[in-house]
């Protein structure tokens, strides 16, 4: 067995070389497929089914019964590829599917979430990861639970961890339904379900071995389909390839194409509809509950009034209008007052693409990028990433590795979300309503794009088309006229981007459980087999948790994303930094300060998203800015009021930040 694994390790760069010869292969088959009469339908299972079918295979060959590999694989992933599996787990549906789309609609000010996630591999190499490796264990609670001592630390850790995570896996689960509702013609709520199938079968039976392994095969993909259509969209505007040094010229167009929008009596006339529309919606949010009552009555009568032979489509639509009614006052508030600051924005100028803190003041950007940074170095499924390499030497290594995997996409995302406008602002915007292409059709079915000719010309105004973050990368390839072999491709890279995530998260989750509650806190005299068994189980249960509250489509990707981020940055990074930095730092210092940020962290995130709490302007997907401070502050402030750590604690933590050797776990 040591032999086979050795052979392993030793032939990795010819595995996946051929690993990628041979996809290539198979895109290149389904083009000329495609070109024979090859149905988009069939290619979309054909790229579904086969990439799925690759990742269950490399989770059945890696299935385990050991500890060490279930947990940390075997503490024996090479550098290179580690970083690579760390660039697929952290490149999830938010960076593939999201980040450009949000940078689309945000411009200049979208780049906060470019500095604020590659930042924070700058925060994680200096101050975590390396050490943390050379401290050992198999989770972030355990290291909290033996840096702070007792099980009260690695509690909280456990909360955090799940509360962190969870967050996070709803919005790649919610990406996987997506793509799978799109490209396989499918319900978005059944999507869910069978994206989870194929999040299962990387990570059930071999946990961080098999989820590793899966991640570096998920990687090429995703990379692989993230760069092709950019390039053939470089390639077609500007006559080279090379998109992440050729879109300033595209920056161009779409600052000219802007101030002709800004300037036509047309796109004048829709903005001052837009403006009346703000004021009937705030006359009904001022005139609750009656104006919900009364939108009902309305609606009963409409549908009562229509004779028996009336259209069956005209019936579906009135019932879909009461049934889309808010059922109460208080959501009929929020989602009223939501459309009311989308009409509002859309009833002024457009705001010039590449003007600086046009769409989020300095501050709120600021902060965004700061949450971003820190959360990133405090993310549990990141962290743990470092405990599978050999060595100390190794994790610093891997963290290099893991930053230039990542730059390869957040280097091309600005480029993506320019091409993407500037096809929208030259090629849709202006088109008669009846010419308007399929793609926006087939998008508008998964609830991504909409338009309403809102001034009746018969013309698409800019302001009468909405494209969500979400589906700017999915849907490019179509925007731009690509073959749907290329449209399948990007697909594929998603699904591998959500994946992989996924994959990570969940067990992070369910380690949590199994490992850090159950066999730590409740049963530490538990079997292996009952470990490993255990952890199956809450993978899978957690799993259907996670799709069911997916269907609910709660947020876009990437707003989810931020609230976990902000979550685990006011929770763990201040006691993860204290425990390495500050030798002084105890355990009712850590106690209070990961309890004051994460409290607070959650406050302002549920006050200020559903309540109406505003402190300084700070929006929600930055609330970590107020735990963060207040974490290091009280564990600093906590620890000197109270006892110090044991003598022998505080020479392990100085031993810990010795650049030398591999680091034991101290509890197999």
């Amino acid at each position: 067995m040591a032999k086979q694994k050795s052979a392993f390790l030793d032939n990795l760069g010819k595995i996946y070389l051929m690993y990628t010869g041979i996809f290539i292969a198979f895109v290149i088959g389904l083009g000329i497929a495609e070109k024979m009469g090859m149905s988009n339908k069939t290619m979309g299972y054909m790229f579904m089914g086969v990439t799925i079918g690759v990742y269950a295979l490399i989770g059945v060959l890696s299935r385990t019964a050991k500890i060490s590999e279930y947990y940390v694989a075997g503490r024996s992933v090479p550098a290179f590829f580690n970083g690579m599996a760390t660039g697929s787990d952290w490149m999830s549906a938010a960076s593939f599917i999201g980040m450009a789309g949000t940078i689309f609609g945000l411009g200049y000010d979208g780049l906060a979430y470019i500095m604020g996630w590659t930042g924070g591999y700058v925060l994680l190499a200096v101050f975590l990861g390396p050490y943390l490796r050379k401290f050992g264990q198999y989770t972030i609670p355990d290291f909290l639970g033996a840096r702070y001592g007792g099980h009260a630390a690695r509690t909280i850790g456990i909360i955090a961890a799940i509360t962190a995570s969870f967050t996070y896996l709803i919005a790649q689960v919610t990406g996987v339904g997506i793509i799978m509702s799109r490209f396989l013609a499918i319900d978005f709520q059944v999507g869910v379900f069978v994206g989870l199938a194929g999040i299962l079968v990387c990570s059930m039976l071999g946990g961080m071995k098999a989820v590793t392994w899966t991640q570096v095969a998920q990687y090429i993909i995703l990379i692989v389909a993230y760069l092709t259509p950019v390039t053939v969209m470089s390639y077609k505007a500007t006559g080279v390839p090379i998109s992440q040094i050729m879109y300033g010229q595209v920056l161009q167009k779409i600052d000219a194409k802007e101030k002709a929008i800004n300037a036509d009596a047309k796109e004048a006339e829709v903005r001052a509809l837009w403006k009346k529309e703000v004021a009937k919606i705030d006359a009904d949010i001022k005139g609750l509950p009656a104006s919900l009552d009364q939108k009902k009555q309305d609606l009963d009568a409409k549908l009562a009034a229509l004779p028996a032979d009336a259209p069956a489509k005209g019936r579906e639509a009135v019932e879909k209008a009461i049934k889309g009614l808010p059922k109460n006052p208080e959501e009929a508030k929020e989602k009223w007052t939501a459309a009311k600051t989308a009409a509002a924005g859309k009833s002024k100028p457009i705001k010039p693409y590449l003007e600086p803190f046009a769409r989020l003041d300095m501050k709120n950007m600021l902060a965004l990028t700061f949450c971003l940074m820190v959360g990133t170095a405090g993310l549990p499924h990141i962290l743990m990433r470092y405990y599978t390499v050999p060595s100390v030497k190794d994790a610093r290594i891997s963290v290099g590795w893991s930053l230039f995997f990542i730059f390869l996409l957040y280097f091309t995302a600005p480029a993506y979300a320019a091409f993407a406008r500037n096809e929208v602002l030259s090629n849709i915007v202006g088109l008669p309503i009846a010419s308007l292409p399929t793609w926006m059709a087939n998008w508008a079915k998964v609830g991504l794009v909409s338009f309403k000719d809102i001034n009746a010309d018969g013309i698409l105004q800019f302001y009468e088309l909405t494209i969500g973050p979400d589906a700017i990368v999915l849907a490019t390839p179509e925007i731009a006229g690509l073959p749907y072999v290329v449209s399948g491709l990007v697909a594929a890279g998603g699904l591998a981007a959500a994946l992989s995530t996924a994959d990570g998260l969940l067990l992070t989750i369910s380690n949590a459980l199994s490992h850090d509650l159950y066999y730590k806190i409740v049963n530490p005299k538990a079997s292996i087999l009952k470990r490993l068994t255990i952890s199956r189980v809450l993978l899978v249960v957690v799993a259907l948790i996670s799709a069911y509250v997916a269907t609910f489509k709660l947020t876009i990707i990437v707003e989810l994303v931020a609230w976990a981020f902000s979550i685990a940055a006011a929770s763990f990074f201040p006691a993860l930094v204290m425990g390495i930095w500050d030798k002084r730092a105890n355990k009712a210092g850590a106690l209070a300060g990961m309890w004051a940020g994460f409290g607070t962290c959650l406050f302002y995130m549920i006050g200020s998203r559903f309540y109406g709490l505003d402190w300084w302007g700070i929006k929600t997907i930055s609330s970590g800015l107020f735990g963060i401070p207040l974490g290091f502050i009280t564990i600093y402030v906590v620890s000197r009021l109270t006892a110090a750590p044991t003598k022998e604690m505080q020479e392990l933590v100085e031993s810990v930040r010795i650049p030398k050797g591999a680091g034991q776990a101290h509890a197999e």
